[in-house]
């Protein structure tokens, strides 16, 4: 991070059937976060539908680089002059039934600086509840995405990521991590404060995550809490559910305050 200070922003939504509709919503809340004065927004994991059906995605499905959602998402950056990570979207795969779960930032520009697609597909059985991304879903070919912003290094994760510690380790020196997500109630009532707050202590970096949070059309009932959470693991602002955005400064100075006080990074012997 190269500047002293720089304030983000999560969005989290109730997103339901009509794409429309949902785009609607996160203009909306895209434009109160610029009001405040953020400058990264990052929107929720399937910020565009959750359908009644998982093959919903299939129909909404855009080729990379052209489509409805895209554009908005370009439009969207562009006018209010800030980084957009635009939750996800359905690209095309080389697969006729299945998507890609794409993440892709745009700059102020409108242009896109990053494409990630999610590698780890969600999969979880108990009871009523059954979640196989799989099904509709092909994992991402690409590695995982670091950007080099104006503010610092910036990790791409997406949702079930955040089970995997060594993907972000591998990363190396980064200021912030973002993680767009849908965790579902179940599993979110649980793991989710946990595991973020985890991976902002073992790397010393700001987590900033974006989530669904609540039930919706489909009868999907997801854990929300969009949080940002400083270096030291102390969650600085959280949404526990509803619509709405969550948002903090990210201070170079914290950052080095606690790599300097507990140099765990630097005493790293396996995997260095």
């Amino acid at each position: 991070m190269t500047g002293k200070t720089f304030k983000v922003a999560a969005i989290q939504m109730v997103s339901g059937v009509s794409a429309k509709h949902n785009l609607s919503e996160a203009a909306g809340l895209i434009a109160q976060a610029a009001v405040s004065g953020a400058r990264l927004v990052v929107l929720p994991e399937y910020f565009c539908l959750m359908g009644q059906h998982d093959t919903d995605k299939l129909g909404l499905a855009e080729d990379f680089g052209q489509g409805p959602i895209q554009s908005f998402l370009s439009q969207q950056a562009q006018e209010h002059g800030l980084w957009l990570v635009g939750g996800t979207l359905p690209l095309r795969s080389p697969d006729a039934d299945r998507i890609y779960n794409a993440c892709l930032t745009f700059g102020p520009d409108g242009k896109v600086c990053a494409r990630y697609d999610k590698i780890h597909l969600f999969g979880f059985q108990r009871g009523d509840e059954d979640y196989d991304e799989s099904r509709v879903i092909r994992p991402g070919d690409n590695a995982p995405q670091v950007l080099a912003l104006p503010f610092g290094r910036v990790g791409l994760s997406i949702c079930y990521d955040l089970r995997f510690p060594e993907m972000f380790r591998a990363w190396g020196d980064v200021s912030l991590l973002v993680l767009p997500a849908a965790f579902t109630y179940t599993t979110g009532s649980v793991h989710w404060e946990v595991l973020l707050r985890a991976r902002a202590i073992e790397n010393q970096c700001y987590v900033l995550a974006s989530a669904q949070g609540g039930l919706h059309e489909n009868g999907r009932r997801t854990w929300g809490h969009s949080m940002l959470i400083d270096p030291w693991g102390e969650v600085l602002d959280c949404l526990p559910e509803g619509p709405g955005v969550v948002s903090g400064q990210l201070e170079q100075r914290r950052i080095e305050e606690v790599r300097q006080a507990l140099p765990a990074l630097r005493h790293r012997v396996i995997g260095c």
